[in-house]
């Protein structure tokens, strides 16, 4: 165990955990390659890494998203309850659940402090952090099925949580303790091949031991503005497959990881669920939510049966963020992704309004963000944190946004650049309207390069000439003329060009505007309270008067606008 160390004392506020989530992010992506490699148990598939730094992304985007929300933005009950939602709710592979738990040791054990001092919770002490990484030794052994692999995370999770309560027995600060914490977590991280016969067959120390170190190390880069140094972790050289028991194998590794969001289920039937899971195959992991959200789980399991895994998890309850990957055995790079990716190497993530227009785009292959249901004008519901923690829940290195016309410039920046100093490469497409969106979407070819992807489908976007048709609320001068209260109105480049008795006569007039220079595709998205009448009207309009271009309608259901139109 470590030795406590003599060290000016700091609070461990909510602004430190904050400053602490950025910094893990960062200190993973440095360390990613290297805590891949180690990764040989319980399948060497060279993902611990990436799916700690995809789960702490996540801890970190969620936390990001409430920090201007109204409440209490210096208690650290509520920060430590963000990062633990946003890890379960994001937890990718085995190694993300445990961090999940372990991040919720530490909210639970803050909530019930803030709880019983009945307001604010400034900081964590000693004898709190200690307590929260003890209950997430709890939480952690209890996903995994309450048995305890010795030579595992937990064990080197166990050493500093022991580290930092010894620390609080003495009186210590929480400098000395999170020191205290990583010594201890390297004592322990290098007796993991004494304790685990796959790990000393391979010459490796456990790769999520090694990823928390680099935590608890970047706790303590926080506090005290110094990075400890330590050594670089490699697989021998001469290192053979061994199976649990020493012997020498070949051990085929399960096809499929899958992972999914449980919710309505009560703990009887979360027991039968991981004894069929352990049947249909092995590293089961079933983590529960706090207490405020009973009946949710985080679900992983590795399996050759992926859709046997989903349909149990169905009997249990309701589903939501399905993942399944193809299990690769390869080392670092196996899966041709580059370094420090995730789960996929490139995705498109589209601002979209209306359950058609989600579908529309989903369909097209696109990651959807939609504004609240509530909103009085789509874009105002759209935050900077919000499109951060949609790029990052798209599980790719590199993410295409097209805003649509729905994301504020300021938002659109500030979510951006956030995502890009998060490791992310992002790519903002200048679309004004979701018709502008289809056009960058169908020529979008993950098989480029990401920037001549993205100048392909910017120069796609702009090329399509769009409008829209709104319904007229008062009576106003416009530049096509007075209107009145139900008047249709056409509508290209912000201006008024048609005024019209109704959006069906409109439409019509703005088509034949867009239409005055040709094109081959109309597109038209039609709005909430629309009928299908007009469709068919303008169908015939197209077809008597501009032969040759074709026409296709959707049924979007978006606010404000009754009608959006594109010509390509």
């Amino acid at each position: 165990m470590g030795t406590c160390h003599s060290s000016p004392d700091r609070l461990l506020d909510a602004s430190t955990l904050r400053d602490w989530a950025h910094t893990a992010v960062s200190d993973l992506i440095t360390h990613i390659d290297e805590i891949n490699r180690l990764n040989v148990f319980p399948v060497a598939d060279s993902d611990t890494g990436a799916n700690m730094l995809f789960t702490m992304r996540s801890a970190l985007a969620e936390e990001s998203a409430g920090a201007s929300a109204p409440g209490c933005p210096g208690d650290v009950a509520r920060v430590t309850a963000a990062l633990s939602e946003g890890a379960l709710n994001g937890a990718r592979g085995n190694s993300g659940v445990i961090l999940s738990q372990i991040l919720r040791g530490i909210a639970d054990v803050t909530a019930s402090a803030a709880a019983e001092s009945g307001g604010e919770l400034p900081d964590i002490d000693v004898a709190l952090l200690a307590a929260g990484l003890h209950r997430g030794v709890e939480l952690v052994i209890t996903s995994m099925g309450g048995e305890e692999i010795p030579g595992t995370i937990v064990s080197v999770l166990r050493a500093a949580a022991g580290a930092v309560e010894q620390c609080a027995n003495g009186a210590e600060g929480v400098v000395a303790a999170i020191i205290a914490a990583g010594d201890a977590a390297v004592v322990a991280l290098e007796k993991t091949p004494e304790q685990l016969d796959v790990l000393a067959a391979a010459g490796a120390v456990d790769a999520g031991g090694r990823g928390l170190l680099v935590l608890l190390d970047a706790l303590r880069s926080t506090l005290t503005g110094e990075a400890p140094a330590r050594a670089v972790y490699e697989l021998s050289p001469r290192a053979v497959p061994f199976d649990q028991n020493g012997a020498a194998t070949e051990r085929r590794a399960p096809q499929f990881e899958v992972m999914y969001l449980l919710d309505g289920c009560d703990a009887d039937a979360a027991d039968t669920l991981r004894n069929r899971l352990a049947e249909l195959g092995e590293s089961v992991a079933i983590a529960a939510a706090p207490a405020a959200t009973q009946g949710s789980y985080s679900v992983h399991v590795h399996t050759d049966d992926a859709g046997a895994a989903i349909e149990t998890g169905l009997v249990a309850g309701q589903l939501s963020r399905i993942v399944v990957s193809a299990l690769s055995s390869g080392r670092s790079g196996a899966a041709g992704l580059p370094a420090g990716s995730w789960t996929r190497e490139r995705a498109v993530l589209a601002v979209v309004d209306g359950d058609g227009a989600a579908e529309l785009f989903a369909g097209e292959g696109a990651c959807v963000l939609q504004p609240g249901s509530d909103a009085v004008h789509p874009a105002a519901d759209i935050s900077a944190h919000q499109l951060v923690r949609a790029v990052v829940d798209t599980g790719a290195a590199q993410v295409m946004v097209i805003p649509n016309g729905y994301l504020a410039a300021e938002e659109l920046v500030a979510g951006c650049t956030a995502a890009i100093g998060w490791g992310i490469d992002v790519v903002p497409i200048p679309t004004g309207s979701m018709v502008q969106g289809l056009a960058a979407l169908a020529v979008h070819d993950p098989g480029r390069q990401a920037v001549d992807d993205g100048y392909t489908m910017a120069r796609a976007a702009g090329a399509a000439r769009h409008g829209s048709v709104r319904i007229a609320t008062e009576s106003a001068l416009t530049w096509a003329g007075r209107c009145q209260p139900g008047d249709g109105l056409g509508i290209a480049g912000d201006e008024v060009l048609i005024v019209a008795a109704d959006a069906a006569t409109a439409a019509i007039g703005l088509l034949d505007l867009l239409l005055a220079s040709g094109g081959e595709l109309v597109t038209v998205l039609m709005g909430a309270g629309m009928d299908g009448d007009i469709r068919g009207i303008l169908q015939q309009h197209v077809h008597d008067n501009h032969p040759g271009t074709e026409l296709v309608t959707y049924r979007s259901g978006h606010r404000g606008d009754a009608l959006l139109i594109g010509v390509e």
